[in-house]
């Protein structure tokens, strides 16, 4: 060996052994310095934990808070952040100076940004937790390079676009969750595969995820937890599911859309202990073989649309402590074998059609715990011996069932209860005494029933309750003073009872009152001074229909939280609480019929979400301060009935929200303000019975939705301004008893909704009287007397035939008076004052020289001179009408080419189980040619259409065009509320299967019912031969639990909004199938719950005259019209009015109207167990039609009360029975 080969040997083993400690002390260093450069990008302030992360404390990487080195402290291998509530990005992360780590959880911070693809340099990593963060974008494709991973965790995040399949190659992963995150499926699933490690799997929560049941998933033979729950998965669950993936133990699929039967292969999965798919849409029953599934501890079926009987194999279930079928149609009794599930703790069997009493081996649920029964038809009695086994119970939820009986003593067993719900049954008997030992009680509803006798003294007891629900009862009583122990009470509601005496003083203690409700009783006496004042958190205070005296709280709204009070209907007195002035959260004030005095010049400031306020029937003085023009909100303002003064501001034309202005029987004086005429939303505007002077002026023409004008009984002069003629939505138009002078506009003819009345009596107007008032073809009530006026009657007025009462007295007329029954049957004073006047009328003549001729016939030359005219004004009309409809015509024909190549929808809604286009319905239709036609209505016209597979729609085209008529809502919020109103399921109810926008129109697709609306057949020969009284209250009984189901059922919420006969449609059965529903809500003429024309005349409840604010209650009331007209066989007309008035009552003469008298008599009176059906049907139609909203039923109530299988005992004939006694009739 030479020199030079001994010296290399030596020197690079020297060499090598110098460089090998430089490299170790290297790495620590180049990792500190990278995790300090991204420590310094965060987002100030950073946690605590973060400030060891410092250059100056190199030396002591692997002791910095968050980190994990290896056992020879020279290289990081674990990150830990979570939880840090970090804000900032990972971008700035150099992942190539750690490339030992091993794992990286980063888990509920606040990173946002991308995850950069230079992650992948963490070959090493096996945990990678990013999940409950804010990144977003798709994820990187090189996360399919982490070959060593074995833990992925992205939940919930804004992460998009598709998953990379790159990360199915990932060989060694068992957990993965992608779960809330914003995924979108891809073209092809096959390009994925399954990790063979993969037992943990979650998509959940990603709306975006659509399709078929994904299937890789089913190649992933060793999951034993698999979430997909919360997507937009349909179609149906792959057979082989059930096969290839026997070793689930936990199986989420909720809240898709997956449909089908539900396979009876499901017990394959035998190694199951959770099985969640509730919320989809499968149809038929429940396999009984899901009981062979032993394990199960958790099952979830609820609204799956299942139906036929609950299967009696879930008996097998013996380890089941969770067990869901709410919200589907079961239609059977409970099976005792579920008795023999003794581990369950939580059940719910709510939301169905479940019938019968409660077997008693539900005793043996001992450790049941959260048990719903509610909105079923279960019967019976709450048995003593079920509620003695039942002490473990937190929540006992049974309303809105059929149960009867009183409640057993045993109730005060379950002392470890915070929810019991008995609400809206037919529980009898006094409340038991032994409700006091609930002292864990939070929330108690017994309302809507039929409990009487006394609030016991121990409910007082219950010093943790939160809210006491006792209305609609037969209670009576006081309310006893220690109510002041609630001291966590937030609901105090005991309206509609027969509760008396006088409130204690000690309301004033309950500090966490948010809602007090006592209206509708027999209360008396002063409400306590302290009232408010000792209530912060007080929103709603109802104390009408009682007996209240004295002044109001002055501190009723201290709290500033108020925002409803009304106290209407009593006998309060003394001036208005100064606390209301500043108190702007009130969104509705009723003071209205009481005694109350004072000024109310400065009583009220700016209250920016008032929306109605009534102040009417008081004894108020003062002026209106222009201040109301600031309410901005303010839909209804009545102050009539009061001794207010001064001129009316015309601040008042700023409330743009304004509906409803009565300012009747004061004593304002002075010209009312011509800019009233910018309230475009007006609908109603009496200002009768002041002093107000000057001319009306032309600019209330503008108010174009305006229904009711009366200006009666004041001082106006000057000429009716013609521009009265363009309010086209008038129904009545009172301007009698004024100094108006001048001929009548013809203008006036032009308003063809005028229905109630016309009365502009009592003036000094002159001329003719214009015959274009023919046109007023729906007016019951016209009244000109008391004029100057001259000429004749028009005899074309004999073709208003809508007419019910005229009064052409005291003018100057002359002729002949029309043909026509309100004219021949009127009384003389009708006419008198007319000396020219003459006709077949008591006290009038004519001369035959102008009635007949010599033989006595009708004068020839009069006949002439009538039918020439005729003759030529209809040949006129008829060639006008032929070229307008070649007029139409062609231009259709315009419209069709131009649209021909534009058959594709703008927008669609279809329900998720329909397979038919808008194309199938255009061929269907023959493009909605008219022959297809089978109606038309208020919102459109209605087409027959039957496609190739021989499914027979309904295809209703809007009055609305798709885009410049619509009304002005959010398109996004009408498509939801369209695919809301597909969701709707009820059999008593029309299916809407989807919208579509297309062509510049709209047009909303229904099942077809064959025989058409209830009207069609009522008033047709059907009405007699197959409408018999058994008939007609089933009928009744499906409308109710219609409606009910919208109101209850629904999530929103749905207000109908137009019940009405001609929205009622019979299948060839004659069951009832409620239609239109929500379609008013979706034209009407905004968001809001309230229009200025909701349903049609005649079915309107009587307050949308003063609020024009749609609840469910105006439901109720077109109910009741429509149950009345059901069982008299036509409307009930002016029988409403007084049905409905308290003023009813005192009338001795209509008190004597028997019902007999009112049925329909087509039919022979109902006998037996009939008559006291239609008798309790009758009574429940007046309670609906009542004039106070607040004291009508609830739909809920009605419905379930129709559905009763016994009905009240007549305590006299049926022949005997008046209407007036049934107003009071309790059952």
């Amino acid at each position: 060996m030479t020199n030079f080969q001994r010296l290399h040997t030596l020197v690079l083993p020297i060499i090598f052994l110098c460089l090998f400690p430089l490299r170790i002390a290297s790495s620590p260093t180049a990792e500190a310095e990278a995790l300090v450069k991204w420590k310094n990008s965060l987002t100030p302030p950073l946690p605590p934990s973060l400030n060891s992360w410092s250059l100056t404390n190199l030396t002591n990487l692997c002791f910095w808070d968050a980190i994990v080195c290896d056992n020879t402290s020279t290289t990081v291998l674990e990150i830990n952040l979570s939880g840090a509530n970090i804000t900032g990005t990972i971008t700035v992360l150099d992942f190539a100076s750690l490339p030992n780590l091993t794992q990286l959880n980063l888990n509920a911070n606040n990173f946002e940004g991308s995850i950069p693809p230079a992650i992948a340099n963490l070959s090493k990593l096996t945990l990678l937790d990013l999940g409950n963060n804010l990144f977003e974008d798709a994820l990187p494709k090189e996360l399919g390079q982490l070959r060593e991973l074995r833990y992925l965790s992205l939940y919930n995040n804004n992460l998009n676009g598709t998953i990379p399949y790159q990360l199915m190659n990932l060989p060694k992963v068992w957990y993965m969750d992608l779960g809330s995150n914003y995924f979108i499926t891809p073209l092809h699933w096959s390009q994925y595969s399954c990790m063979p490690s993969l037992t943990r799997l979650a998509l959940h929560l990603n709306p975006t995820l659509t399709g078929q049941f994904p299937s890789f998933v089913l190649e992933c033979h060793n999951l034993t937890y698999l979430d997909i729950s919360q997507n937009g998965w349909n179609g149906t669950i792959p057979e082989s599911l059930y096969s290839n993936l026997g070793k689930l133990e936990f199986l989420n699929l909720t809240n898709n859309g997956f449909g089908g039967k539900l396979s009876p292969n499901l017990s394959l999965l035998s190694n199951l202990k959770e099985l969640r798919i509730g919320n989809n849409l499968f149809t038929g029953p429940v396999p009984t073989e899901i009981g062979l599934i032993s394990r199960l501890q958790i099952l979830e079926l609820n609204n799956i649309s299942a139906h036929g009987k609950i299967p009696s194999s879930l008996g097998q279930l013996r380890e089941l402590w969770h067990l869901d079928l709410s919200i589907n149609s079961f239609n059977s009794t409970v099976p005792s074998e579920l008795g023999l599930c003794r581990n369950l703790s939580f059940l719910s069997l709510a939301v169905n059609h479940l019938t019968g009493p409660l077997p008693m081996s539900l005793a043996n649920l001992t450790k049941i715990s959260e048990l719903g029964l509610s909105d079923n038809s279960f019967s019976g009695e709450l048995s003593a011996t079920l509620l003695s086994n039942w002490t473990q119970l937190i929540s006992l939820q049974v309303q809105n069932n059929n149960f009867t009986g009183k409640i057993p003593p045993e109730i005060g067993l379950l002392k470890r209860i915070n929810y019991l719900f008995l609400y809206n049954n037919t529980f009898s008997g006094s409340i038991p005494v032994e409700i006091g030992n609930l002292k864990e009680m939070v929330k108690l509803d017994l309302s809507q029933n039929q409990f009487s006798g006394p609030i016991p003294s121990t409910l007082w007891d219950l010093t943790n309750v939160q809210v006491i629900n006792l209305f609609f009862n037969e209670l009576s009583g006081i309310i006893h003073a220690d109510i002041g122990n609630f001291t966590s009470l937030e609901i105090f509601d005991v309206n509609s009872n027969n509760l008396y005496g006088e409130l204690p003083a000690t309301i004033a203690q309950l500090t966490a009152l948010r809602n007090f409700s006592v209206f509708s009783n027999n209360f008396s006496g002063r409400i306590p001074r302290e009232f408010g004042k000792g209530n912060p958190s007080l929103t709603d205070v109802y104390l009408s229909n009682n007996s209240f005296y004295g002044e109001l709280p002055i501190d009723l709204c201290s709290g500033g939280q108020l925002t409803v009070l009304a106290v209407n209907n009593n006998s309060f007195s003394g001036p208005l609480p100064k606390s209301l002035r500043n108190c702007s959260p009130l969104v509705r004030v009723r003071l209205d019929n009481n005694q109350l005095s004072g000024n109310i010049t400065d009583a009220f400031g700016v209250l920016p979400n008032l929306v109605l306020i009534s102040l009417s029937t008081n004894q108020l003085v003062g002026e209106l301060s222009p201040e109301w023009g600031g309410c901005a909100n303010l839909t209804s303002m009545d102050m009539g009935n009061n001794k207010l003064s001064g001129k009316i501001p015309s601040a008042l034309s700023k409330l743009s929200q304004l509906g409803y202005l009565n300012l009747h029987s004061n004593e304002f004086t002075g010209s009312i303000p011509p800019e009233i005429g910018n309230l475009s939303r007006l609908f109603r505007l009496n200002l009768s019975s002041n002093h107000l002077s000057g001319e009306i002026p032309k600019s209330y023409g503008r108010l174009a939705k305006l229904n009711f004008l009366d200006l009666s009984n004041n001082n106006f002069g000057g000429s009716i301004p013609k521009e009265i003629g363009d309010c086209d939505g008038l129904l009545s138009l009172n301007l009698s008893h004024n100094s108006l002078y001048g001929e009548i506009p013809e203008e006036l003819g032009n308003l063809f909704s005028l229905q109630i009345m016309l009365d502009i009596s009592s003036n000094s107007l002159s001329g003719a009287l214009p015959q274009n008032l023919e046109k007023l073809i729906a007016l019951e009530i016209l009244n000109v007397s008391h004029n100057q006026l001259s000429g004749t009657i028009p005899r074309s007025f004999s073709s208003m035939l809508s007419l019910q009462s005229v009064d052409f007295s005291y003018n100057k007329l002359s002729g002949s008076i029309p043909t026509g029954r309100v004219f021949e049957t009127a009384t003389a004073e009708a006419y008198a004052g007319n000396s020219g006047l003459c006709g077949e009328i008591e006290g009038l003549t004519c001369p035959k020289s102008l009635s007949t001729d010599k033989s006595g016939g009708v004068n020839k030359k009069v006949l002439l001179g009538v039918i020439i005219p005729v003759c030529v004004l209809i040949g006129i009309i008829s060639v006008g009408a032929i070229l307008r409809r070649r007029h139409i015509i062609k231009h259709a024909d315009e419209e069709s080419k131009s649209n021909e190549k534009s058959d594709q929808p703008i927008s669609v809604v279809w329900g998720r189980d329909e397979k038919f286009t808008f194309s199938d319905l255009v061929k269907a239709t023959n493009d909605f040619n008219d022959k297809y036609c089978i109606g038309k209505g208020g919102f459109g016209s209605v087409y027959r259409a039957q496609l190739l597979t021989g499914q027979v729609v309904a295809v209703k085209r809007l009055n609305i065009s798709d885009s410049d008529d619509i009304p002005p809502m959010n398109r996004l919020s009408f498509l939801n509320e369209i695919e809301a109103l597909t969701g709707v399921r009820h059999r008593n109810i029309i299916k809407l299967y989807g919208f579509c926008s297309c062509r510049g129109q709209m047009f909303l697709v229904y099942e077809y019912i064959d025989r058409g609306s209830l009207a069609k057949v009522l008033y047709g020969e059907e009405g007699q031969l197959e409408l018999r009284w058994a008939k007609r209250l089933k009928i009744v009984q499906g409308i109710a639990h219609a409606i009910s189901y919208l109101h209850t059922d629904c999530s929103p919420q749905i207000v109908h909004r137009d019940v009405t006969l001609n929205n009622i449609l019979l299948d060839s059965d004659l069951e009832p199938r409620l239609a239109d529903f929500g379609t008013a809500k979706l034209l009407s003429s905004d968001t809001s719950t309230w229009t200025s024309v909701a349903g049609s005349y005649g079915y309107m409840a009587p307050e949308l005259a003063q609020t024009m604010r749609v609840t469910e209650k105006c439901d109720v009331y077109s109910f009741g019209v429509v149950v009345m007209e059901i069982l008299m066989g036509k409307h009930p007309g002016e029988l409403l009015g007084t049905l409905s008035s308290n003023k009813y009552l005192s009338s001795t003469e209509e008190a004597q109207v028997l019902l007999k008298d009112v049925l329909d008599q087509r039919l022979p009176p109902p006998t037996g167990q009939l008559a006291e059906a239609v008798v309790f049907t009758m009574t429940i139609a007046l309670a609906c039609i009542r004039e106070s909203p607040e004291s009508r039923p609830i739909m809920r109530a009605v419905a379930q009360e129709l559905s009763a299988t016994t009905q009240p005992y007549l305590s006299q004939p049926f022949s005997l029975i008046t209407m007036n006694k049934l107003r009071g009739f309790q059952k």
